[in-house]
């Protein structure tokens, strides 16, 4: 038995705004807000093909576009490679792809493994900010590997409980995984051998839990646990990016209104994490804190055909 299915879905990626140039102190006068902004978008063509009783394998040529701006990081032009495509060039766009990996397992009743790879997505560059990434504005997206098993116990009939564990190759992106930390003879932003932000590899934890409580009812939570990916000496340069969060819990629910309609609502909460380091182009070194905290909400109504 196989199937051929076409998914199209979004990543929020980042976006930071701030109204006062926080870059100010240390570097001079910078007019204008400071911030980025990253959204992306995946269309994949899915085929699964079951190869034996409760074995599934699954492949999705995947392809991806993202938009970006900076803006207010003028006083970086010293310390770039391409002052032009540094900051303030309003949206530029990068397209490219690269390919999804899937199996499922069922080995008992009610009992499912799984494990998926993506490849890293190539991408063209932001050519109109090559002077802001490594390699001339390579943005590439990190390669991702999930493990992951679902369990819906006999004895309690509509319910489904989940388990995943994957981790992010930040560290392969040169981009965001080179080192922000670099005198500023070598920061040279843009250049092959440029700064990035320092990030490291991610590791994500979940659980989850999923409850038909009636016919048209299906009630979600869940809970996940990130490490932190950011170093101390990384902070300045991520005061552009200050991802800090790493438990987040969610809770959601579908109404199928009628037979082909179903809606869905969902909250999620990101608690408040902090990451602490030093500003080292300062002497004496300035103490830097980062901190974030988020809400969702998402509402969707979905038709099945």
């Amino acid at each position: 038995m196989s199937a051929l299915g076409l998914v199209v879905y979004a990543h929020g990626g980042i976006n930071t705004d701030y109204d006062t140039n926080v870059f100010s102190p240390g570097f001079g006068p910078a007019p204008g807000p400071l911030g980025v902004d990253l959204a992306q978008v995946f269309v994949a063509l899915n085929y699964a093909r079951e190869l034996a009783p409760g074995l599934t394998l699954g492949i999705a040529p995947t392809f991806a576009v993202q938009r970006f701006r900076a803006r207010g990081l003028g006083n970086f032009a010293p310390f770039s490679s391409d002052p032009a495509n540094l900051t303030n060039n309003g949206y530029d766009w990068s397209t490219g792809g690269g390919v999804n990996l899937g199996v499922t397992w069922k080995p008992a009743t009610g009992i499912t493994l799984a494990a998926a790879w993506r490849s890293r997505m190539y991408m063209s560059k932001f050519e109109d900010y090559a002077g802001l990434f490594a390699e001339g504005g390579d943005f590439d997206i990190p390669a991702t590997l999930t493990i992951g098993a679902a369990w819906a116990p006999v004895a309690l009939p509509g319910l489904t409980l989940t388990a995943e564990y994957q981790r992010i190759f930040y560290s392969d992106i040169d981009s965001v995984g080179r080192s922000g930390v670099l005198p500023p003879a070598a920061f040279n932003l843009g250049a092959g051998n440029g700064a990035g932000f320092g990030w490291e590899d991610m590791d994500v934890f979940r659980l989850a839990a999923i409850w038909q409580a009636a016919e048209r009812w299906t009630l979600r939570t869940g809970v996940s646990y990130a490490s932190e990916f950011i170093d101390g000496d990384e902070v300045v340069f991520n005061i552009l990016a200050p991802a800090t969060p790493r438990w987040h819990a969610s809770v959601g629910a579908s109404y199928a209104a009628r037979e082909r309609w179903v809606v869905t609502a969902a909250y999620t909460r990101a608690f408040s994490a902090s990451t602490t380091g030093t500003n080292p182009f300062l002497t004496p070194a300035q103490p830097v804190r980062l901190r974030m905290d988020q809400h969702e909400a998402t509402l969707g109504v979905s038709y099945r055909w």
